[in-house]
């Protein structure tokens, strides 16, 4: 006559609920990005990225620090260039003494048991803003083509300069096809045979990143016949195969964690990836799915921390072993 088995039981009260939880958030899952400027004493904050700010070398010093003391464990760096070192070919991102450069070596001497990660993309290096170099431009900008294969060897040599400087990992958000491969040669012929390759395997062409362009200046520019958009390289979002077949290729040709972006929109491939994969999986939390709930929670639609925790939770269940979150200092304390 009565149920044998009530689930309710287990949802009495919170000690109970928290004894039988399933997915637990540490800061162990988490992955900071910080993004890093020229200048001294500077910590503006991104118009766009409420509460979210670009970091001179000696503020990005006082951040590590403080990360550290959260217990956080790895950054992921990413560089916003002067337009007046920027071009075709991304040159600057080669400089030994770039910005960052200079920015892995201020992470590693603030606390050289930080995991430090560092974007991998020629869009902060390029004059167009594209991920890649454009080839048979002609005079007036027209035309032109984003070409894949002399990209991935720019990338590689960037991927090696970023090794020498110090960095742990390295991590391509290019999509240029075959550049992990690339990569990992460069690597290991030039002896970083421990310098891992966080790979964006399943970046989609999305509309949630508008702020993190902001905050870099790194949208792409209009230019006739080339789309104002990263459409020919970024995948598609109405696909799911797709994006089994990228991360297949890019762990076997070397890829270490592979990553799938945005977050929230995508949990359906973030758990088809885990699924299939036999390395770490990643997951990047974007700019606009963060600033969405800064947005709403300023106008009292929703409460952003519960918002934040419920998402970033959702993430970790669908089957992410680490977050890339601009969320990660404010989950982390609160957890703590």
């Amino acid at each position: 006559m009565y149920p044998l088995r009530r689930n309710r039981r287990l949802r009495t009260n919170e000690n109970i609920r928290s004894l039988v939880r399933e997915t637990i958030l540490s800061p162990n899952d988490f992955i900071v990005p910080l993004f890093i400027v020229e200048g001294k004493g500077i910590r503006e904050e991104i118009p766009s990225m409420q509460n979210y700010f670009r970091l001179s070398l000696d503020t990005l010093e006082k951040e590590i620090k403080e990360l550290q003391k959260l217990g956080l464990k790895s950054v992921l760096l990413f560089v916003k260039v002067p337009d007046s070192l920027k071009d075709n070919a991304g040159k600057e991102a080669l400089n030994p003494n770039g910005l960052m450069q200079h920015a892995i070596k201020t992470v590693k001497n603030s606390a050289p048991e930080m995991i430090v990660m560092t974007d991998v993309a020629l869009d902060p290096y390029s004059i167009y803003g594209h991920d890649g170099i454009i080839e048979n431009l002609p005079a007036g900008r027209q035309g032109g083509q984003i070409v894949n294969d002399a990209t991935a060897l720019i990338l590689a040599e960037m991927s090696v300069s970023h090794a020498q400087a110090g960095a742990d990992f390295v991590a391509p958000s290019d999509m240029m096809d075959g550049r992990i491969l690339e990569i990992r040669e460069a690597l290991e012929e030039e002896g970083y045979i421990n310098t891992g390759i966080l790979s964006y395997s399943a970046k989609y062409a999305s509309a949630h990143y508008g702020p993190f362009r902001d905050a870099l200046d790194s949208a792409p520019v209009d230019l006739e016949n080339i789309p104002k958009d990263k459409k020919t390289y970024q995948m598609d979002y109405h696909n799911r195969l797709e994006a089994i077949r990228e991360t297949r290729m890019d762990i076997e040709e070397g890829a270490d964690i592979v990553m799938v972006k945005p977050g929230i929109a995508y949990l359906d491939i973030v758990r088809e990836i885990k699924n299939m994969s036999e390395v770490p999986v990643a997951v990047y939390q974007v700019s606009g799915e963060y600033c969405m709930i800064k947005a709403a929670s300023e106008k009292g639609w929703i409460d952003h921390d519960a918002v934040m925790m419920e998402q970033v939770t959702a993430i970790k269940r669908a089957g992410a072993d680490l977050i890339a979150s601009y969320f990660a200092k404010d989950v982390v304390k609160l957890i703590s």
